[in-house]
């Protein structure tokens, strides 16, 4: 990527430095700054030819040519506009701040990071916020953490919630209630991320790895079957990325088996089957508000239960163990794994525009199927009208077969200011989780290799959705 220093000249210099300048960086043009770095003009290699041809002396001040009306864009400016003004003319656009001085540029090689997942956070987060501030309300006690459990009771059919401080606590939190530790056995997917297996080892459990479908990406509930031994209490299936996993085979094992069910739905508020929200298919189930997550409390976490008594107890433990009956009675060792009023604040704020949110996220994979299906080099999330896949983000595959690697396409669109991720690595392939593993792995480790997540913000816009299929659609010209 070229720097700034490369397209920057010094009023100061001659033509013959600016044209150095401009040879050295290709991009045809340079900015001309004074020595407080304030923008005074931009100079293209055209403009010293046409003065060369005019008599003017190649050891001349570039301000003997230099154009002092030139179009610039403020240091602050979006993606959005940036992308309306850059056309065949004008390739190249300084960013100034409001003094004039020179901060950046953009460029369709530059233009202002496009990220895989950030938050959006223009409702009420800030009004909530302020109420918190203003009434003094701002640790874990307050209306808003009610509100907050309030709101997941109500949507996930009338289930006990508890706030928690994050996702991960709230899966540990989750396996405790359920009396699950030393000497237990939990099935859990190799594809997922690290919380999913921690928090069972948190517990003194034993995590075992197992493999994923190759379609659905989710846990083989085929092959959890023949992990089961006398020692297996759970299975904790991941809906991952936003599409639910099997669940009516999950509970017809579980309920074979006599295993808890544990969801983790870090990655699918807002994802259903049947008309059925996930999280109300198992005994227990976990989500996580990360500041990438669907909803946002910065960090924070929930647990839906289908027993008041397991949910009673994670009350319980997760204040310290203390007895609501009687205060600083600590009827076991818990842990402080409250979320605050603040926090959730904002994800009271953000429920409010859940659908919204998850609308929005259905329409951006909708684009993005249309886009990666027309060039047979990948394969998208798989498609079934009984579910709702809330598309946390979007995620596919590259073929096996395809003449790129999935690498290769990472670093090209990072390169067009287009954030993308590589899906997350195999658990067993890891130091701390090579012990967890009874059988081979092959699915979820080809699948690792492959797979790719792209821009997913609920703020998208179609301009910016636009430059991520012309910057894919350019990576593949090569390639035809």
């Amino acid at each position: 990527m070229i720097s700034l220093e490369q397209l920057t000249v010094l009023t100061t210099k001659t033509l013959k430095d600016a044209l150095v300048i401009i040879d050295q960086n290709g991009m045809g043009t340079c900015f001309v700054v004074d020595n407080n770095q304030i923008l005074v003009g931009i100079l293209t290699d055209g403009d010293i030819r046409r003065a060369l041809l005019n008599n003017v002396s190649i050891n001349d001040s570039v301000l003997s040519v230099t154009k002092n009306t030139f179009f610039a864009l403020p240091i602050e400016t979006d993606n959005h506009t940036i992308l309306k003004h850059i056309t065949n003319e004008i390739k190249i656009i300084p960013l100034i701040d409001k003094n004039g001085i020179l901060i950046d540029y953009a460029s369709i090689q530059k233009i202002r990071h496009i990220a895989v997942a950030s938050p959006f956070l223009s409702g009420n987060e800030l009004a909530y916020v302020t109420d918190c501030i203003n009434t003094n309300w701002i640790s874990s006690q307050g209306k808003y953490v009610r509100d907050f459990e309030e709101l997941f009771v109500k949507y996930h059919n009338g289930r006990k919630s508890l706030a928690v401080s994050n996702g991960t606590v709230a899966l540990h939190l989750a396996l405790e209630a359920l009396n699950i530790g030393t000497g237990d056995e939990v099935l859990v997917p190799d594809l997922t991320f690290a919380a999913s297996v921690n928090a069972i080892v948190y517990t003194g459990a034993t995590p075992v790895l197992v493999d994923v479908d190759p379609i659905t990406w989710n846990i083989d509930v085929a092959q959890a079957a023949k992990l089961i031994t006398k020692k297996t209490i759970a299975i904790l299936p991941v809906h991952l990325y936003g599409l639910p996993c099997d669940m009516e085979s999950i509970q017809k094992l579980a309920s074979a088996h006599n295993l808890f069910i544990v969801e983790d739905c870090a990655e699918a508020l807002g994802s259903f089957i049947d008309g059925q929200p996930v999280g109300t298919f198992g005994d227990v189930a976990t989500f996580s508000f990360y500041g990438n997550k669907t909803i946002t409390t910065g960090e924070g976490g929930m647990i839906v239960f289908k027993d008041s008594a397991v949910a009673e107890r994670a009350a319980m433990l997760r204040d310290h163990g203390m007895q609501k009956t009687r205060r600083y009675w600590h009827q076991e060792i818990g842990y402080n794994y409250r979320l605050t009023n603040l926090q959730a604040a904002i994800g009271v704020a953000q429920f409010e525009r859940l659908d919204d949110f998850v609308s929005a996220k259905i329409k951006t994979a909708h684009f993005y199927n249309d886009l990666f299906s027309s060039t047979g080099y990948f394969e998208i999330p798989v498609i079934n009208k009984k579910i709702i896949n809330s598309y946390w983000l979007y995620t596919c595959m590259v073929r096996v077969d395809a003449p790129f690697t999935r690498d290769e396409l990472i670093d090209f669109l990072g390169q067009k200011g287009v954030e993308t991720r590589p899906v997350f690595f195999p658990m067993h392939i890891m130091p701390p989780y090579t012990g967890f593993t009874k059988v081979p792995l092959p699915v979820s480790a080809s699948l690792s290799e492959r797979g790719m997540s792209f821009p997913s913000s609920v703020s998208l816009t179609d301009l910016e959705l636009t430059h991520i299929r012309d910057m894919v659609k350019s990576f593949m010209t090569k390639f035809k």
